[in-house]
């Protein structure tokens, strides 16, 4: 191949890689935090299973469980952790039902600890692609394409800073796959969330 030939192919493959890139740009531009509570929203109902690491300050080791999560839109979220222990969180409205291995279960009213309900309601918030009910008590951040997109929830308001430092959420189309937890007292949690194999 000539030189003067060489350098226009080369020049073209450049140009190409950079509206390719130009093209990749726009489209995350173009993904909005409107967008993603659209896609969130198409999930009206589902079930996954989960595994969270927690790191605890006063523990060495990281605490591994696992389980299955369900959600039915609007507002019923189950988490069944099933190793290393039995438990049971159902919250449905504003009721939190805990059962913990074959202890009785035993129910508190979220409008009694507003900063829990906070925190639960971010999750459950996400889940239902519930924008207005989010930004209730976190500042917004999203970043990425629908096909890999994270959320990033910083608290606005001042007693759930002493709870919580950062929420980072992250997943693909209207797939919630991971939370990460950063507590103020410099606990954190992660989960990973994955559906079954569609068959």
């Amino acid at each position: 191949m000539p030189k003067t030939d060489s350098w226009t192919w080369r020049s073209r493959r450049f140009a190409a890689a950079l509206l390719c890139l130009g093209a990749l740009g726009a489209q995350a531009a173009d993904f909005k935090l409107p967008d993603l509570m659209k896609l969130l929203q198409q999930q009206k109902s589902g079930t996954a299973s989960f595994v969270e690491t927690r790191r605890l300050a006063l523990i060495d080791k990281p605490l591994e469980s696992s389980g299955e999560l369900s959600f039915n839109a609007p507002d019923r979220l189950e988490k069944r952790t099933l190793k290393p222990h039995t438990e049971s969180l159902i919250l449905d409205g504003d009721k939190l039902s805990i059962t913990q291995g074959d202890k009785r279960p035993y129910t508190v009213r979220l409008q009694q600890y507003p900063e829990v309900a906070a925190l639960v309601d971010s999750i459950r918030g996400a889940l239902a692609g519930d924008q207005q009910a989010l930004e209730k008590n976190y500042t917004l951040e999203l970043s990425g394409t629908a096909d890999k997109w994270q959320l990033v929830l910083a608290p606005s308001q001042p007693a759930l800073t002493k709870i919580v430092r950062r929420i980072r959420m992250a997943g693909h189309q209207a797939a919630l796959q991971t939370i990460d937890i950063e507590q103020a007292d410099g606990d954190s949690s992660a989960m990973v969330i994955s559906r079954p194999a569609t068959p």
